[in-house]
């Protein structure tokens, strides 16, 4: 028999090229999130998802490590990651545990949405809150009712004569579990349509905020996604800090990192599962061979790294891109369209080839394998890509 399944997580000779796209700083970076991710996540990982519990912890460490503002700029206190050197951080955490890759990706967001957006006596408190890691932050976009639609939301905002009042319900709340703070989008005036949508900081403690229990999904219960109602919640003035006519630009304006930041979560995630079935297949011995001699387990394996190629250069022009100061809508829609398609498909390959040893809950795979599903969904699903890329190829937009 051969040794007990270990994860692998190789890096390639591919990886090596794309570092020579960020600065020696930002190496740093990535290996420290690399380091953190192999001796702090990975061994808790299991016990994360078999107790389906919302990985609070990992987002202490992380903040402990300074991983809670990778995209905000030095200027305004961050780290100042450009997007390639980002994207490659949480391809290393993702090769660990997607949910807690996800979970970070939506902290940083939110630090970066304060850092671009808060004005006022608040400002300085809450993006060093955000920056330390001292709360959790996340958004409250999408409604159960409204789903990729964003520009439909009903929750509502209501002024009053001190103060604002927000009624409404939000669905599939990443962080949601053990959230602190939430950017509550909400409609300030409906006549306006998407141009009256404005944003609010609601701390998750304030009456009238019901955070739902956990969503039990087929994974990724790191991430502690649930359902935030808003029953008659009641906030200052100063809680409004992306005003109508901005709202919904502002909430779309980050959606090329967060796409491109999926791509290369997916790439961890490929790259995990090839490295452990070139492992295991190294030691197996099956119909008088091992299995890594048998042509089927070689192509299959080679089809597998083509595709990881594939989708680090689709990601990673992406994130070049913006680096350049380019548009990258369209990059990033193809990157996470593929991305997302090829890492359910070929880490189910991986298994494949591995046998019934790769379905033990010991082993990343079955995790991997259920995370690649949920993140056909994160940021846009499958078909959101399509209209992105068709509306580029037919209308001319």
């Amino acid at each position: 028999m051969p040794a007990p399944l270990k994860i692998a997580v190789p890096q390639s000779r591919y990886l090596r090229c794309v570092d020579t796209d960020i600065t020696p700083a930002e190496k740093n970076v990535v290996d420290a999130a690399a380091t953190w991710a192999a001796d702090f996540v990975g061994p808790r990982s299991e016990g994360w998802e078999r107790d389906r519990r919302c990985a609070r912890d990992a987002f202490d460490s992380a903040a402990a490590h300074s991983f809670t503002g990778l995209y905000v700029s030095q200027d305004h206190g961050g780290t100042g990651l450009g997007a390639v050197a980002y994207a490659r951080v949480f391809e290393e955490i993702a090769a660990a545990d997607m949910g807690v890759g996800f979970m970070l990706t939506v902290h940083n967001n939110y630090a970066v949405s304060l850092a671009n957006h808060l004005t006022g006596p608040t400002r300085n408190a809450r993006l060093e809150a955000a920056l330390t890691g001292s709360v959790l932050g996340g958004f409250g976009l999408t409604e159960p009712d409204v789903g990729s639609d964003a520009a439909k939301i009903t929750t509502t905002a209501t002024k009053m004569r001190s103060g604002w009042k927000l009624d409404g319900a939000k669905a599939w709340v990443s962080n949601g579990a053990e959230l602190d703070v939430l950017a509550v989008y909400a409609t300030v005036d409906a006549a306006a349509g998407h141009r009256g949508i404005g944003a609010f900081l609601v701390d998750v403690a304030t009456p009238g905020v019901v955070v739902d229990d956990p969503y039990h999904l087929l994974g990724a219960h790191s991430l502690g996604t649930t359902s935030i109602r808003l029953e008659g919640c009641e906030v200052a003035d100063d809680a409004m800090f992306i005003p109508p006519g901005r709202g919904f630009s502002a909430a779309m304006a980050g959606i090329d990192v967060a796409r491109i930041i999926v791509g290369a979560m997916s790439c961890g995630m490929m790259r995990t599962a090839l490295g452990t079935a070139t492992q295991w297949v190294r030691g197996r011995q099956a119909f008088g061979a091992r299995l890594a001699d048998l042509q089927n387990t070689r192509f299959v394996l080679a089809d597998v790294a083509t595709d990881l190629e594939a989708t680090r250069l689709l990601t990673y022009r992406a994130a070049r891109l913006l680096d350049d100061g380019e548009p990258a809508t369209i990059a990033a829609a193809h990157a996470k369209k593929f991305a997302t398609r090829t890492a359910e498909r070929r880490i189910a390959d991986c298994m494949q080839v591995m046998g019934a040893e790769a379905t033990r809950q010991s082993g990343a795979l079955p995790r991997h394998l259920a995370a690649s599903r949920l993140t056909n969904y994160l940021d846009g699903a499958t078909e959101i890509q399509n209209v992105v890329i068709a509306r580029a190829l037919l209308d001319g937009e």
